[in-house]
């Protein structure tokens, strides 16, 4: 994806965790954290509790939304998923991508992978890799700062 591109519609996941949640109940009210992860990933694990600081530091001002994207098979394993995600806190929606038909609409071939979204749905910040989620913050900071004015 390109910066200022529009938030592809979340279609074509395996299954939802937690909650489904569709493009058009993100857009409008506030900003969106998509963070994509894996349960093979030893970055994904490692990074997570910045992600979650940053889901509950910032919950009433950003949506956050997990895309798992299997790399292995036993990545695709939901009993698998789930564990992880319990193990990590991980609360949010989770798209599970096991036909990887977001990674694909979203260009992802990371992970861990993080995009920012102002409140139009456009994006305004992509990250790949586990380290300097401190930039990812900065950028939701200005993303938050910026949908306050309008």
């Amino acid at each position: 994806m390109k910066l200022r591109e529009m938030m592809p519609e979340l279609t074509g996941a395996t299954e939802w965790l937690n909650k489904e949640v569709t493009r058009e109940q993100l857009i409008g009210e506030m900003p969106t954290f998509i963070h994509y992860w894996s349960v093979s990933c030893h970055l994904c694990k490692k990074a997570m509790p910045q992600v979650n600081q940053i889901r509950d530091t910032y919950k009433d001002q950003l949506n956050t939304v997990a895309v798992h994207m299997p790399r292995t098979e036993e990545d695709s394993i939901l009993d698998n998923i789930r564990k992880v995600a319990l193990e990590h806190n991980i609360v949010q929606p989770i798209f599970v991508d096991g036909k990887s038909q977001l990674s694909n609409a979203f260009e992802n071939k990371y992970v861990p992978a993080y995009y920012v979204f102002d409140k139009e749905g456009k994006l305004r910040h992509f990250q790949a890799g586990g380290s300097n989620l401190r930039m990812i913050e900065k950028r939701i900071i200005r993303v938050l700062a910026e949908s306050e004015r309008s």
